[in-house]
């Protein structure tokens, strides 16, 4: 059977963690940062993007200082499941721009939703005007977070 992950040696480790910590670092600071010159850092950094390794730079922002500290998540059964209601449930679903998270579930559920709104009062309205009309939804649960106690933790399994 085929590998389909590349092999990452400690540079590349590095050059994953250095940039998950700050993803605006300068390629002097990287290079410096994981023990290379500036050329065979650059040339690794290309070989990460082309590989699909490194998929896209984007700014954090802070959640609760942006009013969107209401976070929950939602079971989601669906009264279909084959590969086309399937399809159609989950383009519908990344039209919903509360939803952050959709994962396709082996379980009691279909699917697990994490949604991020300002308010109860406007979690209810992204529910009822939005979650509930997706296609085949039959069924829904919601549990509401109280604390993220860790979130964005790919940097240290790298």
């Amino acid at each position: 059977m085929q590998n389909d992950h590349p092999e990452l040696d400690r540079f590349d480790r590095a050059i994953l963690k250095a940039l998950a910590g700050d993803g605006r670092i300068s390629i002097t600071d990287l290079a410096r940062t994981i023990g290379l010159s500036k050329s065979p850092t650059q040339a690794r950094l290309r070989r990460l993007e082309k590989e699909g390794i490194i998929t896209g730079y984007r700014a954090l922002f802070d959640p609760i200082r942006l009013g969107m500290d209401h976070v929950s998540f939602v079971e989601v059964r669906l009264s279909d499941t084959r590969e086309a209601a399937l399809a159609e449930f989950n383009a519908a679903v990344a039209r919903v721009p509360e939803i952050e998270q959709v994962h396709l579930i082996a379980g009691n559920f279909d699917y697990l939703m994490k949604v991020r709104t300002h308010s109860m009062t406007d979690y209810r309205r992204v529910l009822a005007d939005h979650i509930s009309t997706l296609p085949y939804v039959s069924n829904t649960s919601t549990y509401v977070a109280m604390q993220a106690v860790k979130e964005n933790a790919l940097s240290d399994v790298i």
